[in-house]
């Protein structure tokens, strides 16, 4: 031993731990086996777990399974953790979140960091865990497999929140748009193909209502992750706990957390499967989709200035090139194509994991959590930033969407009642030849008067 580390002691034996470590033999096992990523835990994730931890203790204090002495000083070594967690105890940490299976590495960090600290309390040395013991008083009536999944819940439903916050304010940044373009007629596109005739509002307005429907179903299975296997403690059975603690601690972790929590219907079942995160991070992957198509969508209509549709200009927010002097790309969009794209492949990864489960445990959550979180993570901090760079600095290039419509040879669809398919086809086709107006043609043909051609196409008749 060096003056620089202390000696604890678990089930395998003694080992060196840093001396200013609030974390213990455990932590420090894990930090040697799992060197991976160099990725830890989320802050809504380590504050989740402390919350259960507090909920776990006043419980057992309720239930008179913990002392008075032992577990006060716990709960305050809870409430001092959650006040420092961007101070004093950000670095207590530091277990990859590629680790032991279940998250066991995690759970003992957690354990170690508030037993060392409610042992200073007492006026004790850290790693006294003769007087009050990471496993048997910190994580009493616990196991790792029922206190991650629901720290995993109670982080990905704080995330969620924030993030449907975020969404809903980019949806109405868009309606917003679709209101300013709502006058504004252009051409429709149907396989990259002239159609008929829409409002660049009409585009802007369906934008806005993709993004609702998204959140819809992100709430929705937010919603579902309510239900808590808290109180099953290893395999379901609720071994170790005191009469009356699942509902007791459920009810405690409410409180604390704000949230209208519950237990699960089915405590079997809930360690079993991760299908309630799996549909969580589909979510996710369906308004990636919706994102990544809205984004292309953007740089499409921004494409030129001179040789692409160049309907709208996106903000220039940075010089696009280093070798072509004048050039500005559609930077922000591209940006979140990446990011949908990483969500994408985050959820494959947690599809994978959620299939994985065996018998009573899915042992695959750390990473399922991980994934989730850095997926909700990508999204509230990116998508504030694309609002105000790119969305809310969107121009119309009115002249060009009405110059386009002028030309389009699709609008012969509107004299299909009076001419018939085969017949505007050849209008059609003649419009296409000579790069004039449809109604240009029908005049010329006879077919219809310059003032009913006027009447006919009028834009709001159109539309």
């Amino acid at each position: 031993m060096t003056l620089n580390s202390r000696v604890e002691r678990d089930s395998l034996g003694e080992m060196e731990v840093p001396v200013g470590a609030y974390y213990g033999v455990q932590t420090q096992r894990a930090l040697c086996n799992f060197p991976v990523s160099g990725h830890r835990a989320r802050p809504e994730f380590i504050k989740a777990y402390i919350l259960v931890k507090k909920a776990a203790a006043l419980t057992n204090l309720k239930l008179g399974a913990l002392d008075r002495e032992r577990g006060n000083a716990i709960v305050s070594a809870a409430d001092e953790v959650l006040s420092g967690l961007a101070g004093r105890y950000s670095d207590q940490f530091p277990v990859d979140v590629f680790q032991a299976g279940a998250g066991t590495s995690f759970n003992m960090n957690v354990n170690e960091v508030l037993a060392n600290r409610a042992l200073e309390i007492l006026g004790r040395d850290r790693g006294d865990y003769g007087f009050l013991s990471p496993n048997d008083h910190v994580n009493k009536a616990q196991s790792t497999n029922d206190t991650f999944p629901t720290a995993s819940c109670i982080a990905v439903i704080f995330a969620a929140d924030r993030l449907l916050d975020v969404l809903a304010s980019l949806s109405e940044a868009f309606r917003a748009k679709a209101l300013e373009f709502s006058g504004i007629p252009k051409s429709g596109r149907t396989h990259l193909m002239d159609a008929l005739p829409v409002t660049l509002g009409d585009e802007f307005g369906a934008y806005a209502a993709a993004l609702v429907r998204a959140s819809r179903r992100i709430e929705e299975r937010r919603n579902n992750l309510l239900e808590l296997p808290l109180g099953g403690t290893a395999t379901g059975t609720g071994a170790n706990t005191a009469p009356g603690y699942r509902e007791l601690v459920i009810s405690k972790l409410s409180g604390l957390c704000e949230l209208p929590l519950r237990k699960a219907s089915n405590s079997f079942e809930i360690l079993q499967s991760r299908s309630q995160f799996a549909a969580f991070s589909g979510a996710l992957r369906e308004l990636a989709l919706e994102l990544i198509r809205i984004a292309n969508d953007l740089r499409l209509l921004n494409a030129g200035p001179t040789s692409g549709i160049s309907e709208i200009e996106l903000p220039a927010v940075q010089p696009g090139s280093s070798m072509m002097p004048g050039k500005y790309n559609p930077v922000m969009a591209e940006c979140l194509d990446m990011i949908g794209f990483q969500i994408i492949g985050n959820d494959t990864t947690v599809a994978l994991a959620a299939q994985a489960g065996q018998l009573e445990l899915n042992v695959m959550t750390p990473v399922i959590t991980s994934n989730i979180l850095m997926s909700v993570s990508l999204l509230t901090n990116y998508l504030p930033i694309f609002q105000n760079r790119c969305v809310e600095g969107i121009r119309a290039h009115e002249d060009s969407c009405r110059a386009y419509l002028e030309l389009n040879p699709i609008l012969v669809t509107f004299l299909v009642p009076r001419l018939g398919y085969l017949k505007a086809a050849e209008i059609a086709k003649e419009v296409l030849d000579k790069r004039i107006p449809v109604k240009e043609v029908l005049v010329m043909r006879g077919l219809l008067s310059k003032e009913e051609a006027d009447e006919l196409f009028k834009i709001e008749n159109l539309l």
